[in-house]
C-alpha cells in the first residue's frame, strides 16, 4: 500500500501523541493534534473527521502498512501504546520494502557524478550496511552498465550548476586530434550521455554554433563573469537530438532516410531493440531477414552501430553511407590480411 504525503503526517502525529505517556489521549485530541499539524505543515484549515482517524488507527494496527501497531484503549475512552518502547518509526523493515531499497541503493551508487550523491554517499553506504545487516547477504538483482575509471566525472556536478545557474565557464580542453589543449569561453547549456560517456553541449564565445566537448577531455573548468553568457535560443534539446544516435550533431544537420537489411539472426534482436526511435520494418522476408529503415543523422556513432553487427546489417540507402560502411569494412579486412602476411613472412625468415 503506497503511502501519501498527507497520510504520513497523520500516522507520525497520532504516534507522536501515543508515545508522550504522561498525557491520557480521547479520539477528540488526537483529532485536534493532526488537524493543528495538517495546518502547520500543508496549511489545511477544514481539520480531520473522527472517522479517518479511526480508519488511521485501524490501519496502523494492521500488517497492511508493516506497523504492527500495539494501540489499545484505556476505560473504553484514552489512546495507548500497550508497549511503552514502541514507536512507527522502530517498526521492522518487510522483505519486499528490504527489497525495493536494495536496489534503490544500487541506482543511487550508479549515479556518483552528482555532488549531490557525493554529499549522500555516507547515507547510502549506512544504508546498504543496515540493509545487509537486517536481511542475509544475498546478491545483488540490479547491475548498471558503470565505468568509475573514466576521466572528467568530477565535473559532471559543477558543470550542472553552471548550465542551472546560466554561469559562462572557461574551460581546458584538448581534443583527442589537438597537440595541445586550448581555452574556451563557453555557455554551457545541456549534459548528456551515451555509452557512459559524458559530454557537454553549449556555444563557444567565439562560434555560432553548438559545440560539443567530452568531459574526459576536459583539463579544467572556472566560472566566469554572467554577462558573458550566451542564451540557447535554438530548440530545445529532445527536439534537437531527436534524429541523431549519440551525440554528434551540428545545427545544420538533418535526418537522412536509412535503409538497412537486417539477416535473420539479427532480426529478431533489431526488431524488439531498435537502433532509433524512428525505426520502422519495412518488409519481413521469407528467411526471415527484415528492411528497416531509421531517419537519422549520418554521424561517427551511426557507422559504430552498423559496424557493431558485422556481416549481419547491409546498407541499402543512402549511397554515401554505403559507400563510407564499405570503406571502413575494406580497411579492416586489410588490416586483418597485413597481419596474416607478416606472420606467414616470419615463418618462411625462420
Amino acid at each position: 500500500m503506497a503511502l501519501n504525503k498527507l497520510a504520513l503526517i497523520r500516522y507520525k502525529t497520532i504516534d507522536h501523541c501515543l508515545r508522550l505517556r504522561h498525557r491520557k489521549w480521547t479520539l477528540e485530541d488526537l483529532m485536534e493534534k493532526v488537524s493543528d499539524a495538517l495546518y502547520e505543515f500543508e496549511g489545511i484549515k477544514n481539520g480531520i473527521s473522527k472517522r479517518t482517524i479511526q480508519g488511521d488507527i485501524q490501519l496502523m494496527r494492521s500488517n497492511k502498512l508493516g506497523y504492527n501497531a500495539p494501540i489499545v484503549v484505556l476505560h473504553r475512552k484514552f489512546y495507548t501504546y500497550e508497549d511503552p518502547n514502541y514507536s512507527i518509526s522502530n517498526s521492522p523493515i518487510s522483505v519486499g520494502d528490504m527489497q525495493k531499497m536494495k536496489e534503490a541503493v544500487e541506482v543511487l551508487k550508479h549515479v556518483s557524478g552528482f555532488s549531490s550523491f557525493d554529499e549522500m554517499s555516507d547515507i547510502v553506504a549506512r544504508l546498504e550496511d543496515s540493509i545487509h545487516t537486517k536481511k542475509d547477504n544475498s546478491p545483488s538483482i540490479i547491475q548498471m552498465e558503470s565505468n568509475n575509471l573514466l576521466k572528467g566525472l568530477t565535473f559532471i556536478s559543477p558543470l550542472h550548476q553552471a548550465i542551472r545557474e546560466k554561469t559562462p565557464l572557461l574551460i581546458s580542453y584538448q581534443s583527442f586530434k589537438a597537440t595541445q589543449q586550448q581555452d574556451l569561453v563557453f555557455s554551457p547549456y545541456l549534459l548528456k550521455e551515451y555509452r557512459n560517456r559524458w559530454f557537454l553541449i553549449g556555444q563557444h564565445k567565439k562560434s555560432e554554433g553548438l559545440m560539443t566537448l567530452a568531459l574526459d577531455r576536459i583539463n579544467a573548468i572556472e566560472e566566469m563573469g554572467k554577462n558573458s553568457y550566451k542564451e540557447y535560443t535554438g530548440v530545445d534539446f529532445e527536439r534537437y537530438f531527436s534524429d541523431t544516435i549519440g551525440v554528434t550533431k551540428t545545427q545544420k544537420d538533418r535526418g537522412h532516410r536509412v535503409i538497412l537489411e537486417v539477416n535473420a539472426k539479427n532480426a529478431p534482436y533489431v526488431a524488439t531493440k531498435p537502433l532509433h526511435s524512428s525505426q520502422q520494418i519495412l518488409d519481413k522476408k521469407e528467411d526471415g531477414s527484415i528492411l528497416i529503415r531509421i531517419d537519422v543523422v549520418l554521424n561517427f556513432e551511426l557507422e559504430r552501430e552498423i559496424l557493431g553487427f558485422g556481416e549481419s546489417i547491409k546498407v541499402l540507402s543512402p549511397r554515401n553511407l554505403q559507400t563510407r560502411i564499405k570503406q571502413r569494412l575494406a580497411a579492416a579486412t586489410q588490416l586483418y590480411a597485413e597481419k596474416s602476411v607478416d606472420k606467414t613472412s616470419n615463418s618462411q625468415n625462420e
